[in-house]
């Protein structure tokens, strides 16, 4: 891809995150629609999951199995005196626990494998479908509360996928067998026992009312803490330059406690719960203990029954407690997975349209014909029927106020964004019939905040063209003014970027870009304010690399100062929205219109300075 990356839009100022989002409380607490479609993502590992299955019911049939054969042991061996029996039955329980021991591990194991493979394959399906988005989706959208989306929520689905849908199985049979199990004998002590379900009913209805909003807020407020701890971090230099760290912390601390305050209701919720159930299961106990020994003392029941029916007791209510676990997870992964399926279903705003064709090798002409442009619908119109035409191989600039539409231009041609109205055409071709990738090959930016990746300077040159040779990248650099700055480098074009590119200075890092764009070659051109930020010794180095760039392409350039614009082909001065003054330097300096208003003001600024 020929794109020579730059920084993303400009943040839209100091955002809370839990502003922005809200909480969410609204939700179902089982949906359908959800589970089906996360499913789906299980289904090529059906094998190693319908091998796991098999192992829970082998797991659950031993569970219900080893209280049994205490049974056994005592009633029919124990009592009688009958070791030789005792000693059989010792190495079946032996074998059965072994047993229950390895089908438990091959299940957790198994789990685990398909777990983290959904959990990549997810992550990378997002990954994908944000790169797919349009520039207008990641402008509105907080950076960290997009990245909670991919880790946080895309971890509580795969563990209900893989962990919680089996454990939900294998709870529900072990249920029911110790039910079967317990009434086939004893139905009266049985009955007994399960005089304490209503009182779990009760609870169990008043613990998921509330937990359905409370772990909604937590799934919300993590989104909320990333977000804001993002933001916060980019932004840490503009913090720190206006000494606004007290008020940044301020909006962190309202964020985090929000957070705190959602875990500790959620937490609260399951710390009632549990010591509930534990009560209820003690309470069984109990119930037990007393009826079944009234009845071993009237020889009633034997002691066997009775004992079994204590580990079968104790095991009832474990299933219980890891419901109750797997609601929690259910709740969480219910409120992740429909962020993370209307993240998915989010349509890009700009896509290829059925029957696109590839673009053809670029000549360079491009023509906006009565071009219209609003970012979102019900927002106001940036462009008003802008018409424009340039051939190929000429430069032509676009200058203005700030905010009068000059980047939204730029942006439009590209097709970073759609127009709303009218058509953007290159080689006489709409850009909307041909698709983006091919493009996108085809042009080249150059932007006022030079963006560099973690890696090389060699990496960063050929981000365009990964498979240019050392040979290509140096040439690259030479021509961008930049090989001169590399090869003083301690490791040369080895040198290691650092988050940022701060181990480089802006105008180093501009002339990186510039050389990237260099070796992708573009047909088309667009240089964003690319001197904007740069000193004037840098500014000199810059523009001659950038004439050389220049040669026989077609080039949009949205200058700031204006005094870089003068040998333009053409002018185009934009002013909220429409296209006002066009022509060379000396006609629109000889017009007296806005452009030489703008230049005077420039001249008159740079000679106070």
């Amino acid at each position: 891809m020929s794109f020579s990356i730059g920084s993303s839009s400009a943040n839209m100022g100091p955002r809370g995150a839990l502003h922005k989002f809200g909480v969410e409380k609204e939700g179902r607490f089982f949906d359908l629609r959800v589970i089906l479609r996360m499913l789906a993502y299980l289904h090529p590992y059906r094998r190693q999951m319908l091998l796991a299955f098999g192992l829970m019911l082998v797991a659950s049939a031993l569970t219900l199995l080893t209280p049994y054969l205490i049974k056994v042991a005592i009633d029919e061996h124990i009592t009688p005196g009958d070791m030789a029996g005792l000693n059989y039955l010792a190495l079946l329980m032996a074998a059965a626990f072994g047993g229950l021991y390895v089908a438990t591990a091959g299940q957790r194991y198994l789990l685990s494998w398909v777990g983290q493979r959904v959990l990549a394959q997810l992550r990378d399906q997002l990954f994908r479908h944000l790169q797919a988005l349009s520039l207008g989706y990641h402008d509105t959208h907080i950076i960290g509360v997009t990245v909670s989306r991919v880790i946080n929520d895309v971890a509580v689905i795969n563990e209900l996928l893989s962990q919680g849908l089996i454990t939900l199985l294998g709870d529900m049979l072990v249920l029911g067998g110790i039910i079967v199990v317990m009434v086939s004998m004893s139905p009266r002590l049985a009955l007994l026992t399960f005089t304490v379900m209503p009182l779990m009913l009760l609870i169990t209805y008043f613990f998921s009312r509330r937990a359905k909003v409370a772990f909604r807020e937590t799934r919300s407020t993590v989104a909320a803490i990333v977000g804001d701890l993002a933001e916060g971090i980019a932004g840490m230099r503009v913090i720190q330059a206006f000494a606004q760290e007290v008020g940044a912390q301020t909006r962190f601390d309202r964020v985090n406690r929000a957070n705190l305050q959602a875990h500790v209701r959620a937490m609260a919720l399951s710390f009632i719960f549990l010591p509930s159930v534990e009560f209820l299961g003690m309470l069984a106990t109990a119930i037990v203990l007393w009826f079944g020994a009234l009845a071993v003392s009237q020889e009633q029941l034997t002691i066997g029954v009775m004992v079994a029916f204590l580990a079968y007791v104790s095991r009832f209510f474990e299933p219980i407690q890891e419901l109750s676990q797997l609601y929690t997870t259910m709740q969480s992964a219910m409120a992740g997975g429909e962020q993370v399926l209307k993240l998915l279903d989010t349509p890009p705003d700009v896509a290829d349209r059925p029957g696109t064709r590839e673009m053809p090798p670029i000549e360079g002409k491009v023509i906006l014909d009565h071009v219209s442009f609003a970012y979102r619908e019900n927002t106001p119109t940036i462009l008003h029927s802008i018409n424009l035409a340039i051939q190929p191989g000429q430069t032509v600039a676009l200058v203005g106020p700030t905010g009068a539409g000059k980047t939204s231009i730029a942006n439009l041609i590209a097709r970073f964004y759609e127009a709303t109205e009218g058509v953007v055409s290159i080689d006489d071709i709409d850009v909307r019939t041909v698709t983006q990738q091919s493009l996108h090959r085809q042009t080249g930016l150059v932007p006022q905040d030079p963006f560099l990746f973690p890696g090389t300077i060699a990496d960063n040159i050929r981000f365009g063209c990964p498979d240019a040779s050392e040979e290509s990248v140096t040439e690259a650099a030479q021509l961008a003014n930049a090989h001169q700055f590399i090869v003083d480098l301690p490791d040369g074009y080895q040198t290691e970027i650092w988050e940022g590119g701060v181990n480089l200075s802006v105008g180093q890092r501009q002339l990186i870009c510039i050389a990237r764009a260099v070796l992708a070659n573009p047909r088309l051109l667009i240089l964003d304010e690319a001197t904007a930020n740069i000193d004037t010794v840098t500014e000199v180095f810059i523009q001659e690399a950038l004439e050389r760039l220049l040669r026989g392409r077609t080039a949009i350039v949205i200058a700031h100062r204006l005094s870089t614009v003068r040998h333009a082909d053409f002018i185009c001065v934009i002013n909220e929205g429409r296209l006002v003054e066009q022509g060379c330097h000396a006609e629109l300096m000889a017009r007296g219109g806005l452009y030489r208003d703008l230049y005077e003001q420039q001249f008159v600024r740079s000679n106070s300075v």
